[in-house]
């Protein structure tokens, strides 16, 4: 028995045998693997066309309770007034530029209706500020200046009336930046805990459009829109492109850099977000130092106006009292 245990006619045999299980296992292991993984391919692209026929169902939820809230008689008619004024006096050639639809996303104003209303209003403001001025001027007060001096005061409201829509349009801007941009640091850590928790990046940018709502409404309708076109654009990058683009804000344009070359090259997206987060959260320190360092000057005025007055009444009027008593 150990002679034929030891003979190499038995030891070839059995090194083949070992060799053939070991060639049979692995490419056995290599088969069952690429099957696996085929069957979660097909797994992560039915849920993500789930999730996009989800999203694209509650996008048109959401118009068409909008339209149905806006959608009376009086309001139609009116958005075809203004439809038919803006292509009567051609008034895309005349007020429109290339930043146009770039400006009123940034403001939250989407699509053709919002860009006819800001159209409109832009050519009828200028001519209803100059006749309510001039009916002012001339009528109701006319204050015993000169007829001409009147119109000069109503044509220079008109021409502020001109500038007054641009003016409303960059102050809604800027107020729907600083609600993204105090909000985006806490998304961003949120961001990170999700992707790093497992989640992908379009469950974790849904995840925190749900928990940043309550801090700021419009990074929360920003997130979801993009999460949104993740679901249907063929070209993922374009979706964080358009999120750097419509809030318009440098801290979202570079994370969002971050995440389309980590989508273009393979790399971590979990790495790219740690970084990005801890570089807003510098930057936040940064801004509050700013901030810190800036209040001593404002104050410098307030208390030579208010509180050194009060400081040598407190300590001259008793010694002038005293005086005059004397």
């Amino acid at each position: 028995m150990v002679e034929r245990l030891v003979s190499p006619d038995f030891l070839i045999a059995l090194f083949a045998a070992i060799s053939a299980a070991a060639i049979v296992f692995t490419f056995g292991a290599h088969l069952f693997e690429r099957i696996e993984r085929k069957d979660r391919m097909k797994k992560v692209a039915l849920e993500r066309e789930q999730l996009r026929a989800r999203e694209m169902a509650r996008l048109r939820n959401q118009a068409g309770s909008k339209e149905a809230a806006r959608g009376n008689i009086r309001g139609a008619d009116a958005r075809s007034y203004m439809k038919s004024t803006v292509e009567r006096f051609s008034l895309q050639k005349a007020f429109m530029d290339e930043n146009t639809m770039e400006r009123l996303a940034q403001a939250g104003l989407r699509g053709q209706g919002e860009l006819t209303k800001h159209l409109f209003l832009r050519f009828v403001t200028p001519f209803v500020l100059l006749g309510v001025a001039a009916l002012y001027l001339l009528v109701i007060s006319p204050g015993g200046r000169p007829l001409f001096i009147n119109l000069v005061y109503a044509i220079g409201v008109g021409l502020v009336g001109a500038y007054l829509p641009l003016l409303l349009l960059k102050n809604r801007t800027q107020k729907r930046q600083q609600s993204v941009k105090r909000a985006w640091p806490d998304a961003l850590d949120l961001m990170l805990l999700c992707v790093e928790a497992g989640m992908s990046i379009e469950h974790s940018i849904k995840r925190v459009a749900r928990e940043i709502g309550l801090q700021s409404p419009e990074l929360a309708e920003e997130l979801t829109l993009t999460t949104a076109e993740l679901s249907f654009l063929e070209d993922r990058t374009r979706a964080y492109d358009n999120l750097a683009r419509r809030t318009g804000l440098d801290g979202v344009r570079s994370v969002m850099t971050a995440l389309i070359q980590a989508e273009r090259y393979g790399t971590s997206v979990g790495q790219a977000l740690r970084v990005m987060a801890e570089e807003g959260r510098e930057m936040r320190m940064n801004e509050a130092e700013k901030k810190a360092a800036a209040l001593p000057p404002k104050m410098t005025v307030p208390l030579i106006l208010f509180f050194l007055p009060v400081l040598f009444i407190v300590i001259m009027a008793p010694a002038i009292i005293t005086a005059m008593a004397l």
